[in-house]
């Protein structure tokens, strides 16, 4: 399977990058910003912004999508931290960088990983749960997270709102009839390999609402203030 994504993150870590790592659509094409997006410091202290993701979250914390374990070499420090992801270069590059229980492994998987109630919390920042497909997959993935996680739980998610009207912008857009709906398309491709397409799904905080019905999760609190003034916005979940 090819990792084009991970590996420019890896080669970016070691020295080693030569080539940009490029995302596109059709013919459309940019620059993934590597050092800006992954190997920047977390650091709550520093603004409100982050203060506002740390305060909700405890351990044992399960990061999932963790890419180059930024959160996860913070939160280590404060209690027992997993991060999970895919792609082994990035497993790889976590290590590298310090991370204590770096995994690779499927969030959309994650009763076969992890056993009923192992978890306080969970982060998931990276727009990653766009990749469950669609409102009953989210409900689905929301079930399992609650599976993993305690009964007075939190979680930390993002996603883009295509309601709101920069949405159009995004790399890859795809309108919806729906309201509350979107898709976004899109393909990873560095040193000569390009990875499978990635189908988001765009949801609003409504239709997260909407999808956490049943699975025991319910939405705390809305943030766009942290997330700047296009259509990216972090939802506070915590179990019912």
């Amino acid at each position: 399977m090819t990792d084009a994504f991970g590996r420019a993150i890896r080669d970016h870590h070691r020295g080693d990058r030569t080539r940009p790592l490029r995302q596109g659509d059709g013919e459309e094409t940019h620059e993934h910003p590597i050092e800006a997006f992954y190997f920047t410091d977390f650091d709550p202290s520093e603004d409100s912004d982050r203060e506002w993701l740390a305060s909700r979250l405890r351990g044992p914390l399960v990061d999932l999508g963790a890419g180059a374990g930024r959160h996860a070499l913070y939160f280590q420090e404060e209690f027992e931290t997993v991060a999970l992801e895919p792609s082994p270069a990035l497993v790889e590059t976590m290590r590298d960088r310090g991370v204590a229980d770096a995994r690779e492994g499927d969030m959309f998987a994650l009763r076969e990983s992890f056993e009923r109630d192992r978890f306080g919390s969970a982060l998931a920042i990276g727009t990653q749960i766009g990749l469950a497909g669609s409102v009953r997959g989210l409900t689905e993935f929301l079930g399992d997270l609650a599976f993993v996680t305690a009964r007075d739980a939190t979680a930390v998610v993002d996603c883009y709102d295509p309601d709101h009207p920069e949405a159009a912008d995004l790399l890859g857009y795809r309108e919806d009839p729906t309201p509350g709906l979107a898709h976004r398309v899109m393909w990873f491709a560095y040193d000569g390999e390009t990875d499978p397409t990635l189908r988001f799904r765009l949801f609003s905080p409504d239709r997260l609402r909407e999808a956490a019905i049943g699975t025991g999760w319910e939405i705390e609190a809305i943030d766009r203030e942290g997330t700047g003034e296009g259509p990216h916005y972090r939802a506070a979940l915590r179990k019912r």
